[in-house]
C-alpha cells in the first residue's frame, strides 16, 4: 500500500450551485475555472515553478474542486484560500445570481490512486474532513475556514518564512476566535474564519523541491 500523503487541502464550494439553471451553472463553472487558472499561472510565473510543484492535483466536486498541495508547501494552503478568495467579488459583479463561495483549508492526509479512465485521482479522511468545514453554519462572506491542523500548519510555515509573516501584518489578516461545531456526522470540529482587509493575490515561496 503506499504511504498517505499529509498536505493542505484547499476546498472552493460555490454557495446555492443546485439552484441555478444548467445555463447559469455551466457559466459560473466556466468563468470561475478559468479566473482560478489565471490566479494560479501569475503565482507560477512569480514564484517561478512549475505547476506540478505547487499542486499535486485538482479533484472536482461538480460545484467547486479541492486543490490538493505538495507537501512540501504545506502552510501555504491558508494564503492560497485567501488568494482564491480575492475574485469572489469579481465573480459577483459579472454575474448577479452569483451568491459567492465558501472555502475551506485543511491539513489532512490522501492517497494517490488510478481511477477507471487511467488518470492520477486522489482519495482519503483529508478530503472528507476538509469538506466538513463548509458546513459551518456562521460561515461568512470573504472568508475562508481553517482547521485546527491547517492553522497549525501556517504557524510553523511562518516561523520558516518570515517574509508572509510581513505579508499578512501588511494585508492586515485577522482570524476569528476558535469555532467548535458538530458536523452531519456528529463528529467535533474545531477551526477559524480568516480574512484579509486588504485582499490580493499571495504568491507561493521559492522553495528548492530537488
Amino acid at each position: 500500500m503506499k504511504q498517505e500523503i499529509i498536505t493542505d487541502i484547499i476546498l472552493v464550494d460555490i454557495i446555492n450551485f443546485s439552484t441555478l439553471t444548467s445555463k447559469q451553472q455551466l457559466e459560473i463553472i466556466t468563468f470561475l475555472t478559468k479566473s482560478y487558472k489565471r490566479v494560479i499561472e501569475k503565482m507560477l510565473v512569480s514564484s517561478k515553478m512549475p505547476l506540478s510543484t505547487l499542486i499535486l492535483s485538482f479533484v472536482s466536486t461538480g460545484d467547486g474542486f479541492y486543490c490538493i498541495l505538495d507537501p512540501k508547501l504545506k502552510g501555504y494552503g491558508t494564503f492560497l484560500g485567501l488568494s482564491f478568495n480575492h475574485f469572489s467579488e469579481q465573480i459577483s459583479k459579472k454575474y448577479p445570481y452569483f451568491q459567492g463561495i465558501k472555502i475551506a483549508v485543511h491539513t489532512g492526509g490522501v492517497n494517490r490512486f488510478i481511477d477507471i479512465l487511467g488518470n492520477e485521482n486522489y482519495i482519503g479522511d483529508g478530503l472528507n474532513d476538509c469538506s466538513r468545514y463548509i458546513e459551518f453554519k456562521n460561515f461568512t462572506i470573504s472568508t475562508v475556514m481553517i482547521s485546527e491542523t491547517a492553522y497549525n500548519e501556517l504557524k510553523k510555515f511562518l516561523r520558516y518564512h518570515r517574509d508572509f509573516e510581513k505579508i499578512l501584518i501588511e494585508r492586515e489578516f485577522k482570524r476569528s476566535k476558535a469555532y467548535t461545531f458538530n458536523d452531519k456526522h456528529g463528529n467535533e470540529k474545531k477551526g477559524y474564519l480568516v480574512w484579509l482587509r486588504k485582499s490580493g493575490i499571495i504568491t507561493p515561496p521559492k522553495i528548492d523541491f530537488l
